[in-house]
């Protein structure tokens, strides 16, 4: 029997897999190149015999290093797509999950590009990038930060293209606002080399100032070391970006008066004597940042806050810290202030104790404006609040009396931030919850004024938690080798019990021990639905009443200036306990079968590679096609089913 191969002419690429490289690195996303060597001597030439595949892993990370993110501005970024529109890579993708430890996704590998950018409804971009076309969409999104509690809605310009010579496509997004204009200037290697070598100033890690991967003896290197050998032409053959480092250079110039400030301030122990503000720090768009520490490393209240543990306010990769891009997003001049959301709690209970504030700098230029950086501090949350409620006693009379302050024991007063988490409550308990949660008739009344708008997110990569069991019972029957497998589990089971215990007992009651069993409850992905909030910028101030079951709630809010923040003032004698909570818990989408059935008929895009050729002109088609054909034996189909039966 003569076998063919078909002779695939391209290189094959695999979907991301998650693999452990070591134990400080863990789960790592890579993509597998990979081609057939088949034998080329000329007595075997026409038969295609295949010797073997030779191939290698690609971490993404490393392919995310060849993006120049400096050029995409504080929002960019760019990401892959497979010609059955699967994605390679994305800021969005998210393949692990934990539960007590990092575990990879059942589906990681297949996320489609219509799960991260939904807001393509009509997947003009998905289709067009699966087609492998090149071209520009636009379309208004809404992009979450810190794990979706947060919600940033602007518009995207999307430039898209095939990749050559493989199955993929790429993309760019850049949001209009941001990415276009940048700031260029000069300054000497000698005076930008003195100040980028301060201790203070870092670079990111991740980002490809110098290529030190082509020889080894380069891989050693930071990216300051090699941007120091390439500036003094001590290493000719290293690969540089002359521009960004052009950049870089005038960054370290123009930011290094701020060490003084900061440094005169840490000096001036009147300013912070209680150490509150523990944190000041500077970041450019060229990845640049400073850092200040007013305390000692070990008095640090958020020990990882600008490390590489907190991936979320670093420049990465893929994103600017996340202080950088919320700043950006404010009205120039003003801070944006926020809790940061602790990672070990679940969308309730924020027990993170800092608060973070930041503000971005742009150029005087109404016509472009770029933001060129971002500045800020980290406090303690102690500090922040006592600072709050020192300055809610002070008024304007000529007395210096308050005719009504927060001390009352008639009002609630509350501090809350733009997407309406609360930053300081008499209570301190509820520091970091949502305020719907709070005074859920309040906020509800403020979604009807129009003061704060709700945004409907949606979430395709979730995880829910579901009973093992609650799957449809002809599941089985529709996967016998699945069935077979627990039938000789259950009999082993049930096998190895008879033996320890030896008793007619746990032999009757065994079947009731698996079923408790398999009620057990599991994570599996689903898709979910959310709310976000977000505050309406041009109402600076609201008040109003709210009917109850036997009384009138009033309330006020105002815009505290320069800041992202609102002073909340709540009657706290009129309760309106009918009136629920507003939570932002999501809730799992249920598909039922009207559903599931349009989804089924409107299937994705998928595309074939148009570089494979199931033919060689080289090759002989007559000693192919002597396969015998395949015939299934009746008792290997009956036997799972059999089991399958006995088993229920």
């Amino acid at each position: 029997m003569t076998q063919c191969y078909c002779a695939v002419v391209m290189s094959h690429y695999t979907l991301p897999q998650a693999q452990k490289l070591a134990d400080d690195q863990g789960l790592v996303l890579m993509t597998t190149v990979a081609m057939p060597v088949f034998s080329k001597q000329n007595e075997t030439r026409s038969k295609g015999i295949l010797l073997g595949v030779v191939g290698t892993d690609v971490p993404v990370k490393e392919l995310l290093k060849t993006i120049p993110k400096y050029k995409l501005g504080i929002h960019g970024y760019a990401f892959a797509i497979t010609n059955n529109g699967y994605i390679l890579t994305h800021p969005e993708l998210r393949p692990l999950y934990e539960e007590g430890k990092k575990r990879r996704k059942p589906n990681y590998s297949s996320v489609d590009l219509s799960e991260v950018e939904w807001e393509d409804r009509d997947d003009v971009l998905r289709n067009a990038m699966v087609n492998r076309k090149t071209g520009k969409f636009s379309m208004e999104v809404k992009k979450t930060v810190e794990k979706g509690k947060r919600v940033l809605v602007m518009t995207n310009d999307y430039y898209y293209t095939d990749i050559k010579g493989t199955p993929f496509s790429l993309g760019v997004a850049l949001s209009r606002g941001h990415g276009k204009y940048f700031f260029r200037g000069n300054v000497t290697i000698e005076e930008g080399l003195h100040d980028l070598e301060h201790p203070d100033v870092s670079l990111a890690d991740e980002w490809s100032y110098c290529n030190t991967d082509l020889h080894p003896e380069h891989r050693q290197m930071t990216q300051l070391e090699a941007i120091k050998l390439y500036l003094t032409g001590k290493e000719p053959l290293l690969q540089c970006d002359k521009e960004l480092i052009q950049e870089v250079l005038f960054d370290a110039v123009v930011s290094a008066p701020i060490e003084a400030y900061w440094t005169s301030l840490a000096l001036n122990k009147s300013e912070n004597s209680d150490k509150g503000v523990e944190v000041a720090f500077l970041g450019t768009r060229t990845g640049l940042s400073r850092i200040n520490l007013f305390v000692g490393p070990e008095q640090l209240t958020n020990q990882d806050f600008l490390t590489a543990e907190d991936k979320e306010n670093i420049f990465n990769a893929d994103h600017f810290p996340l202080w950088f891009r919320r700043a950006a997003e404010q009205i120039p001049g003003s801070f944006v202030y926020s809790i940061p959301f602790s990672p070990e709690t679940e969308n309730k209970s924020n027990k993170s104790n800092v608060v973070t504030a930041s503000t971005a700098i742009q150029l005087l230029d109404d016509r472009k404006s770029p933001v060129v950086a971002a500045v800020g501090i980290q406090m303690k949350l102690e500090f922040f609040q006592r600072k709050f409620w020192t300055a809610s006693r002070q008024c304007a009379s000529l007395d210096g009396r308050c005719s009504i302050s927060c001390d009352d024991e008639a009002i609630n007063c509350y501090l809350i931030d733009n997407n309406g988490f609360i930053l300081v409550s008499e209570d301190n308990e509820q520091t970091g919850y949502f305020f719907g949660e709070a005074e859920g008739a309040v906020m509800s009344k403020l979604l009807t004024m129009g003061s704060f708008k709700r945004i409907t997110l949606y979430d395709y990569q979730a995880m829910c938690r579901t009973n093992r069991d609650s799957s449809d019972s002809a599941h089985s029957l529709l996967d016998p080798y699945n069935a077979f497998f627990a039938a000789v589990k259950w009999i082993m089971t049930e096998l190895v019990l008879f033996l320890v215990e030896f008793n007619l007992c746990s032999w009757w009651h065994s079947d009731l021990t698996a079923k408790a069993q398999r009620q057990k409850q599991t994570l599996e992905p689903c898709d979910t639905e959310y709310p976000a909030f977000v505050s309406e910028r041009t109402i600076k101030e609201t008040m109003g009443n709210i009917a109850c079951d036997d009384c009138f709630k009033s309330f006020v809010i105002q815009q505290i200036p320069s800041s992202n923040l609102f002073m909340v003032v709540v009657d706290n004698e009129c309760k309106c306990d009918s009136v629920s909570p507003i939570t932002m818990e999501p809730i799992e989408i249920r598909y039922n079968e009207s559903l599931k059935c349009e989804r089924l008929k409107s299937q994705k895009i998928r595309r074939r590679p148009e570089s494979c050729h199931g033919f060689h002109p080289e090759e002989n088609a007559r000693e192919c096609g002597g396969v015998l054909g395949l015939s299934a034996k009746p008792t290997l189909v009956l036997l799972p089913l059999l089991l399958t039966i006995f088993s229920r």
